[in-house]
């Protein structure tokens, strides 16, 4: 069985958070970051058109999902859905595997305690 079998679970998510930048994405939506500037910035070395690609392809895959704001001028704000905060343990592990078995810092919050946070700020908005 190839990484592109539809009916293995491990395949078809690996399919969906294998995507350059994708779990660095939702990393920084869980984060709090949501718009695209915001997103721009953080993710260093990302092209506008890359970015974009990405974010429409994760609103495709139902685990972003866009807000408009009818002002002047125009605001857009991503965030995550349940979807795609119910990859943010798969992130935690990463970022365990990455301290304890590569020897790398930290990098960021606990995602967990900050897809809390970000649910009620956007529940407030």
């Amino acid at each position: 069985m190839g990484m592109s079998d539809p009916t293995c679970p491990v395949c078809r998510t690996a399919d969906v958070i294998c995507g350059k930048w994708t779990l660095i994405l939702i990393r920084d939506l869980a984060e709090g970051r949501s718009r695209f500037c915001e997103l721009e910035r953080s993710l260093a070395g990302i092209s506008p058109r890359t970015l974009s690609l990405r974010l429409r392809a994760l609103e495709e895959e139902g685990i972003v999902e866009r807000h408009t704001f009818s002002e002047v001028p125009p605001r857009v704000e991503y965030a995550l859905t349940d979807k795609g905060r119910a990859l943010l343990p798969i992130i935690d592990g990463m970022r365990t595997y990455g301290t304890e078995w590569l020897g790398l810092q930290t990098c960021g919050e606990d995602l967990a305690g900050s897809a809390a946070g970000q649910r009620s700020a956007v529940a407030v908005a």
